[in-house]
Order: structure tokens, then C-alpha cells, then sequence
């Protein structure tokens, strides 16, 4: 298949990774078109990302990047977009006869005529502009979704338009500079005020900054480009009574010439570690009146007389709160695969082209390839192997919460409690872990890289820094396993009850598979204060070909989750004997964040066990082979045996495992390894990512990796010379005081270049 994405055929390959890619014992190729859905959805994918690449106004280009201002930065990225919108206009994205990518996470927005943000093809340009984060992105992230989840439908048939022709600008303003995810604790008010008080015919809303605590910050798109914001807000109704948190559409911005509003003050927070292209922004609101009807009355309403309604009945009151948030978290949980596969693509290429030290095996003194030492490939071949099973998982947790919110807001009575309660559950663990993993996992890759790591070149700085913001944003990863926990200790609390039909429901969760371990434990339960111990454990005669049996280690994993939770309900019972609940809670938060992380380790196993079972079992019809499910398989193995080794005390705090299991964990881990380690360059080339998107010297796909590190320094501005000579920047105002000017000479007497200096020091 030729790839439309490269101007020029590539002439050369660096003849390491040529022979890395001769003798793969599978097609890269297949596992892209599987990634995609399907060659032809590859096919188009590859074209649209050459729109971009090839785009004649070059506003695309990130030749420069490392070496402009944040505020070029952000200004370029204004102009990206607004190139964008052009050329998805003239390719008619958003229209009804557009084709469609079966296996891209389908947007949250209902698709209307001409609406581009609900289109597929319009995520792949996104993905395709190279990671640069693009300012607006909050309207379709967050806005948008919003207005279609919170609002009734007269109120969308008037936004939306608005939106869908980008005359209406949203962000969404929920975090304050006092407090983020504790949304019970918000400040912002909005106070109605009745017509006969003195409002508008109607009612009114004030929206309200009673404190400094309570300016809006942190909201992305904020800053400078939104001209509308959903504003998170206390509901203070005509009665005086304060009815809790609710959204509001409050304007921000003329739609005639971006000037602010009377009553708003907004602005830019400044710079962070990275993300720098978005325009985050703080906002204070000084008695700003809105129309009664700019509150969202999907759910909840308020008449002309300030009488405050709830529309919801029974359970489907359960989710509009927490909705928007769940759909951020699961795209945060799936785009972790491809940020964390690209940070891999970069070391293992580079590993692989980098030689290191000689192979005294033989005489021909070659150097070693870097990825062929142990611990080159224990450090980078786990994350590879994670990158695909986040993929399975955020695929599945993307098409649980959609099909959630169709029965949400249907009315359905399926969607229950517990239903949503363990929706929020998942996406809290796999969230807080997935996102830390990444984070975490993108900087190891940099650090294997050695020194030219360090360099903003490699295009892992960037990556990381860009990257980082998704350990905080929507639930800071060390609060989440509360959020978790909370949910998981309901289903303890089920089976310690025998509450046979709450567990037939609990059965249908992602929590269902911990019912029939706590079962077991319940029933042989251990004294108070004493380690839970596994119902399961590898036998004492085992072999390492034991720790090679995917549905064994699942197992293990499983009942990992079981007991750790369990401990956790054990400690709060005997905490609360001799201390206050809220005190009991804090002790025991270690243990949540414990037990929370195993059940999202278990989680992205068995989506990624499940997700190849499912392949397997449609055989032709499927894009994957034998021998591209078998190097997955490989990929799960060595997860599931890195995990256990890297969280070697739980297992054998439970009694999982015991000392004389390691060796032979670790040998079968060593094992899969030295499988896997000829198809990582494969692995790396069936994500599919272009040169033009990774933006690494060290990545590239030909591995002409030293030409391309020379051509990034060379394009350094302090290396281009000036008119004078070539001397350097900063030559003439002061390296020629020292070299010429004698500043530095050794007993010289006070000259014209140390005027003053001797006055001065015999002051000091």
C-alpha cells in the first residue's frame, strides 16, 4: 500500500532497523488495519494526515517549534485551526454523506449537517496536526457535549447552530482557584433575581466571584479564545435557597470584535511545565446577569417566579452531574495508549540504531545493538506491551459509557446505581493508573535514550511535558482511588450480606468479577488485623511454564484485587472502633490506592485477554492473523508478569505467591522477553505514526538518526549567524568586554572597562 503522508519515497533505511523489520514473524501492517478498522480505513486515515503534511499554507509546520515563544506558540496554533476548519469545509467533513471510521471513538456530539466536530474524520486531522494542542479544543472536548447532555431541546436547537458555525466559542469552567475536583465545595454563585426585584422580564441569573478562592482557574480555552463558558455554579433559586451545583451558558466575549464583557475579567494563567499552545485562563465574575434560560434545563429548571423544578425521576437523576466528566476521563484513558506507543516508537527505534559497548563474544568488534541488553528491553518492551492494552481498554470503557449515556438520556431504567456507580468506579481507576503509568512510562523512555534524550529534539521532551497535565486534569490520580474504592467497598458490603439479588446486577459490571473471590474470603474470613489470604495460589510445585498460562496469572490478578480490597473494608471497621470515621478514611488511604491500582491492572488485562479472544474467534473476518494475535498474546504475557513483578510484595502479602515462585516468575519473564524482543520495531511500526507526527530526531522511520540531531542543532537561532562577522549573539554587548576589552586580565588596573567598579567595591 503506498502511504500518501511521505513527499518522497524513502531511499535509505538505517540498516539495523531494516533487518529488525526483514525478520518479523508477523505483519505490522495487518495490526494497523486492525487498529484503524479495517486497509481501507487506513487508506483514508493516511490521506487525511497527507492533508496536513502537504498542506501548500505551511501553517502546519513544527520546523520551529523548540525555538518559538509560548505566545507564538499559542498564536500558530490559533492559525492551525482556523486552517483546519477551512479545509474540513472544503472536503464537506461534518456532511451526511462523509464515510465514517467503524473503530474511531465516536464523539459524544449527535451528528447534525455540517456539525465537523461530530465526525471521525475530524479527530484523525486533529491527531494528524502532530499532538499540538489546539486552543479551541475545550469547545468539543468539554462545551459542546455539555449543551447535548444538559440542555433541553429548545435550548440545543438555538446553541447549536451557533456552535456548529463557530460563532459560539465554549469552554468549560468548573475548577476554581480554591478547589477543583470537590465540586460540593465551589464558590461561583448564580443568584436568580425575579423581574419584580428588579430583573429582566422573566428572571435573571447573577453569576457571581464572592471570593478569591472562587475565580475560575485552570479551565483550558478560557483564557483568551473562548466567547462563551458553562459555568459550574451554585443555584441560589428565588427563594433564597441554595440548591448545589448547576450549569449555566454565560457569555464572556463580544461575538462582534472578542472584547470582554461588562461584569467578566479574563485571562491567561501563564506558563506551565508544557500544554503552552492552550490558553488556560482565570475568570472573575462581577454581578454578570445571564437570561434565566442560559441555566441547563435538561434535567433540572427554574420558572419565571425563581421556583426551582427537578425534570429527572427515579435513577436517571443518577449521571448529568458527573456525564461530561466520565466521557473526558475515557478519552483521557484511550489517547494514553497512543501517547504512551509514540514515546515507545522513539526509544525502541533509537535502541535499536544506537550501539553500545563491543560483543567480546567474537572478533569482528561490533558494538551491541542498545535494545539487545536485558535491561534496555525490561525497561521499554512492558510499556509497548501496555500501549496496546490500554487501546483494548479505552476502547471498551469509550463504547460502555456511549451506550450508558444513549439509555441515560432515553430514560432508560436499565441504567441503575450501580450501574453508573461502577461506570464512575472504572473510569476513576483506570484513569488515575493508565495516566500515571503513561506519564511515568513516556519519561523512562527518555531516560533509556541516553543523553540525546535530554535533548528537545528527541521529541520526548515535549511529549512528556505536553503529556503531564493528564495525572491532574479531571481528578488529581492520587484523590480517584477514593472515588474507586467508595463504590468497591458497596459490593463488600453485598457479599458479606449475601444479597443474592443486588449481586446478580453487580454480576453484569466490570466489578463482577470480584464477587465470586470475596465470596470465598468472606466465607473463611481472617481475623481483624491480619493480612487477607488468597483463596488461590500457584501450586508449590510449580514451574515457570505455570507463570506462562495467561488465564493463570488473570487469576491471580483477580483475587489480588479481592484481597487487597477486602483488607481495606477490614481496616476501616477496626480503625472506626477507636478513632472517627473521617480519621479511619485518611488511614487507610495507602491501602485504597493499593487496592485501586490492582483493579485497574486486572481491568486492562482482561480487556486486552478479551479484546484477542474476540479476534481470535472471527478467525478470516478479522484483520489480525495467527501471527499477530500470537505477538499480542506476547504482549500480555510479559504485562501481566512485569506487573506482577513490579508488585511483587501484594502478591505475596496474600500468599499468591511465595519466595520459591520468583525465580521462576522471573526466568518466564525473561522468557517472554527474549520472544518479543525481534518484533518491537514491528510492534512500533504497526501504530502507524508518521515522522511528521512524532517530531523526533531519534524516531524517524528511516533511522537516519545523527543527520537529523546536526540539522536540529544547526537550526538553533543562536547558531545563525549575524551580520558581523558570524561573532554570536551577545558577542558585542558583553563576551567582548572579557576577550577584548580586558574585564577578566589578571592585575589590571581599574581602565575604561571597570569605571566605577573600584568606588563601588570599597563601599561594599
Amino acid at each position: 500500500m503506498s502511504d500518501p503522508r511521505h513527499p518522497t519515497p524513502l531511499k535509505t533505511i538505517n540498516p539495523d532497523l531494516a533487518a529488525e523489520r526483514a525478520s518479523l514473524p508477523f505483519s505490522p501492517l495487518a495490526i494497523t488495519h486492525f487498529l484503524d478498522g479495517g486497509a481501507s480505513n487506513t487508506e483514508r486515515r493516511r490521506r487525511l494526515e497527507s492533508w496536513i503534511i502537504r498542506d501548500p499554507s505551511g501553517v502546519f509546520s513544527n520546523e520551529d517549534n523548540n525555538y518559538m515563544h509560548r505566545t507564538e506558540r499559542h498564536t500558530r496554533a490559533l492559525a492551525k485551526f482556523v486552517r483546519l476548519v477551512e479545509l474540513c469545509r472544503a472536503a464537506g467533513i461534518g456532511s451526511n454523506n462523509e464515510s465514517t471510521n467503524a473503530n474511531t471513538p465516536k464523539s459524544a456530539i449527535q451528528h447534525i449537517e455540517g456539525e465537523i466536530i461530530a465526525s471521525p474524520e475530524f479527530y484523525t486531522l486533529i491527531s494528524a496536526i502532530s499532538d499540538d494542542p489546539l486552543p479551541p479544543s475545550l469547545h468539543w472536548v468539554m462545551f459542546v457535549p455539555n449543551i447535548l447532555t444538559l440542555c433541553d431541546a429548545e435550548q440545543q436547537a438555538h446553541w447549536l447552530p451557533l456552535c456548529r458555525d463557530w460563532k459560539m466559542i465554549g469552554c468549560y469552567a468548573q475548577t476554581e482557584l480554591g478547589h477543583g475536583s470537590n465540586i460540593r465545595a465551589l464558590e461561583t454563585t448564580a443568584t436568580f433575581l425575579k423581574e419584580s426585584e428588579g430583573g429582566a422580564p422573566g428572571g435573571e441569573w447573577i453569576i457571581h466571584s464572592p471570593t478569591l478562592t472562587s475565580w475560575k482557574f485552570w479551565p483550558g480555552t478560557l483564557g483568551k479564545t473562548a466567547n462563551y463558558a458553562m459555568v459550574i455554579a451554585r443555584l441560589i433559586d428565588g427563594e433564597k435557597m441554595d440548591r448545589g451545583i448547576h450549569n449555566f451558558l454565560v457569555p464572556l466575549r463580544s461575538t462582534k470584535d472578542h472584547t470582554l464583557l461588562p461584569g467578566v475579567e479574563t485571562g491567561d494563567i501563564g506558563p506551565k511545565i508544557g500544554y503552552n499552545n492552550m490558553d488556560n485562563g482565570y475568570a472573575r465574575f462581577d454581578s454578570v446577569k445571564i437570561p434565566r434560560r442560559n441555566m441547563a434545563m435538561r434535567f433540572a429548571r427554574v420558572d419565571e417566579e425563581g421556583r426551582y423544578e427537578r425534570l429527572w425521576v427515579g435513577r436517571r437523576r443518577l449521571l448529568p452531574s458527573y456525564i461530561t466528566m466520565m466521557q473526558v476521563r475515557a478519552y483521557i484513558i484511550h489517547s494514553s495508549n497512543e501517547a504512551l506507543a509514540m514515546a515507545c516508537t522513539i526509544a525502541i527505534r533509537y535502541s535499536a540504531v544506537r550501539r553500545q559497548g563491543y560483543n567480546t563474544d567474537n572478533d569482528d568488534n561490533n558494538e551491541f545493538q542498545v535494545l539487545d541488553y536485558r535491561q534496555q528491553q525490561y525497561r521499554l518492551l512492558p510499556l509497548l506491551a501496555a500501549s496496546y492494552a490500554i487501546y483494548f481498554t479505552g476502547r471498551h470503557v469509550l463504547d460502555r459509557l456511549k451506550y450508558i449515556e444513549n439509555q441515560l438520556v432515553a430514560g432508560a431504567t436499565t441504567i441503575t446505581k450501580t450501574v453508573v456507580g461502577d461506570i464512575h468506579a472504572t473510569t476513576s481507576a483506570l484513569k488515575s493508573f493508565a495516566t500515571t503509568f503513561t506519564a511515568d512510562g513516556i519519561e523512562d523512555c527518555r531516560k533509556a535514550c541516553g543523553g540525546h534524550g535530554f535533548l528537545v529534539c528527541s521529541g520526548l521532551v515535549e511529549l512528556s511535558n505536553t503529556y503531564l497535565q493528564s495525572c491532574t486534569v479531571e481528578g488529581d490520580n492520587h484523590m480517584l482511588p477514593q472515588q474507586v474504592i467508595k463504590v468497591l467497598l458497596k459490593l463488600v458490603e453485598k457479599v458479606q450480606s449475601g444479597d443474592v439479588d443486588a449481586l446478580k446486577e453487580y454480576a453484569q459490571t466490570d466489578m463482577g468479577y470480584l464477587i465470586e473471590p470475596l465470596q470465598k474470603l468472606v466465607e473463611n474470613a481472617s481475623v481483624s488485623g491480619t493480612p487477607t489470604k488468597s483463596s488461590f495460589a500457584f501450586p508449590s510445585s510449580a514451574t515457570h511454564d505455570h507463570f506462562l498460562d495467561t488465564s493463570m496469572l488473570l487469576v491471580a490478578f483477580q483475587h489480588r484485587t479481592a484481597c487487597l480490597l477486602l483488607d481495606v473494608a477490614m481496616q476501616l471497621q477496626s480503625s472506626m472502633e477507636m478513632s472517627s470515621p473521617q480519621q479511619a478514611w485518611n488511614d487507610c488511604l495507602l491501602s485504597m490506592s493499593r487496592a485501586s491500582r490492582a483493579h485497574a491492572c486486572y481491568l486492562l488485562l482482561r480487556d486486552f485477554s478479551n479484546g484477542l479472544e474476540h479476534e481470535r474467534k472471527k478467525g478470516p473476518s478479522s484483520c489480525l492473523g495467527d501471527n499477530e494475535i500470537a505477538v499480542l498474546s506476547q504482549c500480555l504475557t510479559l504485562l501481566a508478569l512485569y506487573w506482577m513483578d513490579q508488585h511483587l510484595s501484594d502478591f505475596l502479602q496474600i500468599q499468591c505467591l511465595d519466595s520459591s515462585h520468583i525465580p521462576l516468575l522471573r526466568k518466564a519473564l525473561l522468557g517472554v522477553m527474549t520472544k518479543l524482543r525481534p518484533s518491537a520495531v514491528g510492534l512500533c511500526d504497526a501504530r502507524d505514526f508518521s515522522d511528521f507526527r512524532l517530531k523526533s530526531a531519534l524516531g524517524r522511520y528511516d533511522g537516519d538518526v545523527y543527520p537529523a540531531i546536526i540539522n536540529a542543532a544547526r537550526n538553533d537561532p543562536l547558531n545563525k549567524e549575524s551580520q558581523n562577522g558570524g561573532v554570536g549573539l551577545g558577542y558585542d554587548e558583553s563576551l567582548r568586554k572579557l576577550i577584548v576589552g580586558g574585564v577578566g586580565e589578571y592585575g589590571k588596573g581599574a581602565g575604561s572597562a571597570n569605571k566605577g567598579v573600584s568606588g563601588t567595591m570599597s563601599r561594599l
